[in-house]
């Protein structure tokens, strides 16, 4: 059980890293790049795969050992398809709502991170060692 706590521990620390970087990047984008929400995100979302990458490759899934190509190959899949569904979901969000774009942004990233775990812990970091 503690190996899966001190996993679950880093995922956390890289995920609010990675979520503050994309947070911060789509909102000085709507502030001072003129991008729209939308647009925004999808900048912040590129900006903040190679943070959570790096830190679940180097942090919270270091004892499995997979080899970087098959690993970044595999959570690039992760990410982009969990950003296709935050996009989605913020879009939805930004025209159903009168919340503030920043408040949603935060709500839909916290929402995508349970999802992100268990997909990266069972496939994306996952390595079979040579038999």
């Amino acid at each position: 059980m503690l190996p899966l706590l001190k996993q679950l521990f880093w995922f956390v620390t890289v995920g609010c890293a990675a979520a503050a970087t994309h947070w911060t990047t789509a909102v000085l984008l709507v502030k001072f790049g003129g991008l729209s929400p939308v647009l925004a995100n999808v900048g912040g979302w590129l900006v903040s795969f190679w943070v959570s990458f790096s830190g679940h490759y180097l942090l919270t899934f270091r004892h499995t050992r997979t080899p970087l190509l098959p690993a970044v190959r595999r959570f690039f899949l992760v990410s982009a398809s969990g950003f296709l569904i935050n996009e989605a979901a913020y879009a939805w969000l930004l025209h159903a709502t009168r919340l503030p774009y920043y408040v949603l942004l935060a709500a839909v990233l916290l929402g995508m991170a349970v999802l992100t775990f268990i997909v990266s812990r069972l496939w994306a970091f996952r390595h079979k060692p040579a038999a």
